[in-house]
């Protein structure tokens, strides 16, 4: 027997009211699975007001203006742009009693904007920057959907939010690292490589929806385990683990060094030749406006 009751979370006095169970056969089957590769190139500039160098910060910055775009982007589901108020399966056969497969896949093509709308006004921004953070790579990104008659819009947005948050935390998986690996403090900066964590899935048993984790380079498989089983409270294979991702990396570059006194002499000796050489160009102008009135005058005195 199970007893199960439900509460208004919003309503403080709210009592408890019955809930209403409805046993499905083939649940694993509602599942309907969507996802995509999205190539990331993503250049964020460290600008020289931040204290610090503070990447995180700058990072975070950068991904929010890059996440919008991600909103703005069109989404071409199995190959086709759809209305986001029809439904994501229609037009598919739909199967009826055992012939039911196991698992709906949809495969998405994300087609980020490269320039704004003729409407839209595009102005330049001219910062003073003590770097940059370049994010490139190819993430995975999968989405899941569980309804009767799903929207296309329910399932794009879904899919926008794995593509926004996996990138998000990993690179708070990677600062935090960072931060215990280097301390907070750290302010002289070399030009530095990264690898973001890796994304790996593992199937939940029992159903086609897979769960994702993050992988450092140097994790063994051991530890990945032991986390899965920390969640999941049952044990994962190591051949249940897939990694379906390539490397990513994030390139931390600084500006070059302020220069050395010798390199600032003979800047300011190439910038006083220029102004002598502007000043030679205007006094040699000038004697030959002087000289031309001279001979104008002489000829009409003659």
């Amino acid at each position: 027997r199970v007893v199960c009751r439900t509460y208004d979370v919003q309503d403080p006095k709210s009592s408890a009211k019955p809930a209403d169970w409805k046993y499905q056969s083939a649940l694993t089957a509602s599942w309907i699975a969507l996802g995509c590769t999205v190539n990331v190139n993503i250049h964020i500039p460290l600008l020289a007001t931040s204290p610090n160098h503070d990447l995180e910060k700058n990072t975070k910055n950068g991904l929010n203006r890059w996440s919008k775009q991600i909103e703005d982007s069109v989404f071409l589901i199995n190959g086709q742009v759809k209305d986001e108020d029809t439904e994501l399966l229609e037009g598919q056969k739909k199967f009826r009693g055992n012939t039911q497969p196991s698992t709906q896949f949809s495969d998405v093509k994300v087609l980020t904007q490269l320039c704004q709308g003729t409407s839209a006004r595009s102005t330049a921004t001219v910062q003073v920057c003590s770097g940059s953070i370049n994010l490139r790579g190819a993430v995975k990104c999968r989405a899941y959907i569980h309804s009767n008659k799903p929207k296309v819009k329910e399932a794009i947005q879904a899919l926008k939010r794995d593509i926004i948050n996996t990138l998000s935390d990993r690179c708070e998986i990677l600062f935090e690292d960072l931060i215990l690996n280097e301390g907070p403090q750290k302010k002289n900066f070399g030009r530095e490589y990264h690898v973001l964590p890796q994304r790996l899935f593992v199937p939940v048993a029992g159903s086609i929806v897979m769960l994702c984790d993050y992988k450092f380079g140097d994790e063994a498989a051991g530890e990945i385990q032991e986390r899965f089983v920390e969640m999941l409270d049952q044990p994962v294979q190591a051949e249940d683990m897939h990694i379906a991702e390539d490397i990513s990396t994030v390139d931390i570059c600084p500006v070059t060094d302020s220069p050395s006194d010798t390199q600032q002499a003979q800047l300011t000796k190439a910038k006083l030749l220029l102004k002598l050489q502007q000043n030679m160009g205007l006094v040699v102008a000038a004697a030959v406006a002087v000289l031309a009135s001279i001979f104008s005058f002489n000829y009409f005195s003659d």
